[in-house]
C-alpha cells in the first residue's frame, strides 16, 4: 500500500499531441524532442508520467528506440507508473488484430518501465465531426457492435493472462458508448471477464461532459469503483437545464468541476482502492492544470490517510 507521499500520480502526455513542432510524427522525432517536452513535465515537480500512445506510441518502436526513450526518462528524472492505449480498441474491424499485438508488445514493455498497469478501452479514431467541434464529445462517435462484445471479452481475457505472468494490472477505461460505457455496462463487463488482472478504469469525467441525461456522478461512482484498478482523473462544470433541455460543460481542475473529488477519492480508499492516478484536462495549460490537480489528490490522500 502507497502512502500519501509515494502514491504514484502521474502526468497524461497526450497534451503535447502526435507530432512534433516541425510536423514530425512524435514517434520518429528526435530523443531531444520527448526529453524537451519530458523535460516542462518534471519542472512541474511530477515524477511519473504516462507515455499514452496518443504521444510516443511505446509498442511501435523498435527495440532501439525504447532504449532510448529509457535513456531519456532516466536523464529527465521521470518514471513510468503506467501506459495508455487511446483509441485503439482490440475489436477496432480495421486494426484490432494489430492494436491487439501492440497491446501484448506493451505488457512486455511495462516492468522494464516500472510501470504497474497498462490501460486501453474501446474508443475508436475521432470522426470527422469530432474532429470539427470545439469538444470532441460534442459531437457523436463510434458505437460498439453488440456482435463483437465476445470477441472483445476473449481478447481482454487473453491480455488478462499477459498481465498477470507479468506481474500487472489490465484496465478499461470507461467511455461512451463502448461496452464499457455506462457504470452497468462497465461492471457486466468486468464481471464478464472474470479476470483478477482485469479492472475499471472509472474515468467518469469521459461521461459527465456530455451534453445528454446522466446519472448522480455520485451513483456511478459507487458502482464502478469497487471494480477499479487505475484511473485517469479529471473534472468539468455540468449544467442542465430541464425547461430547455440544454447542457454545457467545460473542463475543469479537480478542485472547481461538478465532481466533489475530496469525497469520492476518499470513498474510493474506503472501498480499497490501491491503483496509480493519472491526471488528464483538456483545453488551456493542461499540464500545469494537471499539476494543480497533483497537488490537490496528494492533500486529499494525506488527510485520508492519516
Amino acid at each position: 500500500m502507497y502512502t500519501a507521499d509515494s502514491w504514484p500520480i502521474a502526468c497524461n502526455m497526450l497534451s503535447f499531441g502526435s507530432t512534433a513542432p516541425d510536423g514530425t510524427p512524435i514517434e520518429d522525432a528526435p530523443a531531444s524532442v520527448w526529453a524537451g517536452q519530458l523535460r516542462q513535465v518534471r519542472e512541474l515537480g511530477f515524477d511519473h508520467i504516462d507515455p499514452t500512445d496518443a504521444w510516443v506510441p511505446l509498442g511501435k518502436l523498435s527495440d532501439a528506440r525504447v532504449k532510448e526513450f529509457h535513456s531519456v526518462l532516466a536523464d529527465e528524472g521521470l518514471a513510468v507508473s503506467s501506459i495508455s492505449m487511446t483509441r485503439s480498441s482490440v475489436v477496432d474491424l480495421e486494426k484490432g488484430e494489430e492494436n491487439l499485438r501492440i497491446a501484448h508488445r506493451l505488457m512486455d514493455l511495462a516492468p522494464d518501465f516500472g510501470a504497474s498497469v497498462v490501460n486501453t478501452g474501446f474508443m475508436q479514431a475521432l470522426t470527422p465531426a469530432q474532429q470539427k467541434a470545439l469538444w470532441f464529445w460534442l459531437a457523436d462517435g463510434h458505437v460498439d457492435d453488440p456482435e463483437l462484445r465476445p470477441l472483445a471479452i476473449q481478447r481482454v481475457r487473453e491480455l488478462g493472462d499477459h498481465a498477470q505472468q507479468n506481474g500487472l494490472q489490465l484496465s478499461l477505461e470507461m467511455y461512451e458508448d463502448t461496452y464499457v460505457g455506462t457504470p452497468e455496462e462497465a461492471v457486466r463487463f468486468v464481471t464478464d471477464v472474470d479476470h483478477a488482472a482485469v479492472g475499471l478504469n472509472p474515468d467518469l469525467g469521459n461521461l459527465i461532459r456530455l451534453h445528454r441525461p446522466m446519472p448522480p456522478y455520485t451513483e456511478m461512482f459507487e458502482k464502478v469503483l469497487p471494480y477499479s484498478n487505475f484511473w485517469h482523473i479529471k473534472n468539468y462544470t455540468r449544467d442542465e437545464d430541464p425547461q430547455t433541455g440544454s447542457y454545457s460543460s467545460a473542463p475543469m481542475p479537480l478542485k472547481y468541476g461538478v465532481i466533489n473529488y475530496r469525497a469520492v477519492i476518499r470513498r474510493a480508499l474506503e472501498l480499497g482502492y490501491s491503483g496509480p492516478f493519472c491526471c488528464e484536462h483538456y483545453g488551456s495549460d493542461s499540464i500545469g492544470v494537471c499539476a494543480e490537480n497533483r497537488d490537490y489528490i496528494r492533500q486529499v490522500l494525506q488527510s485520508a490517510l492519516r
